[in-house]
C-alpha cells in the first residue's frame, strides 16, 4: 500500500508498506543514486525480506526518478539521508513499527543506510550495504580521470539504464556534498550483523571498496561476489541470487 508523507522540507515522498500484518520484523529498503522503488533488485531484496515474515517499507527519495518531488540535477548524499531519517521517523508513528529493524540499500543507498546505524546502532538489528559507497576518496582513486574532467566542465552526464532514453545529469556540487562523508572513521559502531553483496564486474563500487569496509567491520559479517553481474544486478539470474542470498542471511537474523 502506498503512502505520501512529507519530508522536512515539505516535499512529497511517496513510501510503498507491505506485509503489515507480519510480526517477525521490519525492514527498510533503500535504492541507490537516480533509482526507485520498483527496481528489480530493490524489489528481490523486498522479496526475500517478505518471505521471511518482515513487513517492508521502500520509498523513492526526493531528487530521483520515482514518484517523490525533486529533480535529480539536485540529488545529494545529504538529501537521500535526510530523506531516510524522515521515512523512518515517520514509521516510528504507525501501528506496524518495532525496533531493532533491519536496514538494506543499494549504492547511495548503501552508505545512506550505513550512515544511520553508525548514527543510531541500537535501532539497527542487522544491516545489508549492498554494492555500497564506501568513501567518496576511494572513488576518486578509482575514476580521477573522470572526477576531474567533472570538476572543470561542472557537470556530469550519463544515459539511465534503469529508464531508456532519460539523461542523467549531476552537477559537481552533488561530488562536493559527497566528500563530506566516510563510513570508515566510524566503523567500531557497525557491531550488528552485517550482509555485502557486490558484483565480479562493478566498476562503480568495486570489490576492492567493498573489501576494504567488510575487513574493517568486527562483528558478525558475509560477504559474496555475483559472478559476472555489475553495479545494478539488472539480470534475472544475478536478482535471484541476490534474493536467495538475502533470504539466507535473513534466517541467520
Amino acid at each position: 500500500m502506498k503512502e505520501f508523507i512529507k519530508n522536512r522540507k515539505s516535499q512529497k515522498i511517496v513510501v510503498l508498506v507491505e506485509g503489515r500484518e507480519n510480526k517477525v520484523g521490519l525492514a527498510f529498503v533503500m535504492h541507490g543514486l537516480g533509482g526507485f522503488k520498483e527496481q528489480p533488485h530493490i524489489q528481490a531484496m523486498a522479496e526475500a525480506f517478505l518471505e521471511n515474515g518482515y513487513t517492508v517499507v521502500r520509498f523513492d527519495t526526493t531528487n530521483t526518478f520515482g514518484e517523490s518531488d525533486g529533480k535529480y540535477e539536485d540529488a545529494t548524499i545529504t538529501n537521500y539521508y535526510v530523506d531516510l531519517e524522515d521515512v523512518i521517523k515517520w514509521a516510528g508513528g504507525q501501528e506496524w513499527y518495532r525496533e531493532p529493524f533491519v536496514l538494506a540499500g543499494h549504492s547511495l543507498g548503501g552508505i545512506c543506510t550505513a550512515l544511520f546505524a553508525e548514527k543510531y546502532p541500537k535501532k539497527v538489528k542487522a544491516l545489508a550495504p549492498i554494492s555500497t559507497v564506501v568513501s567518496v576518496k576511494l572513488s576518486f582513486e578509482t575514476k580521477e580521470e573522470e572526477a576531474e574532467e567533472w570538476k572543470k566542465t561542472g557537470w556530469r552526464e550519463k544515459p539511465s539504464i534503469s529508464i531508456p532514453g532519460k539523461i542523467k545529469r549531476l552537477p559537481w556540487s552533488h561530488m562536493e556534498d559527497r566528500l563530506k562523508y566516510d563510513l570508515l572513521p566510524e566503523i567500531k559502531k557497525l557491531s550488528m550483523p552485517v550482509l555485502m553483496v557486490v558484483g565480479s564486474e562493478d566498476v562503480s563500487t568495486p570489490l576492492e571498496h567493498q573489501k576494504t569496509l567488510f575487513n574493517a567491520l568486527s562483528g558478525q559479517k558475509e560477504m559474496h561476489i555475483i559472478n559476472g553481474s555489475g553495479h545494478s544486478f539488472r539480470n534475472d539470474s544475478d536478482q535471484a541470487e541476490l534474493k536467495n542470498l538475502f533470504k539466507d542471511w535473513i534466517k541467520k537474523i
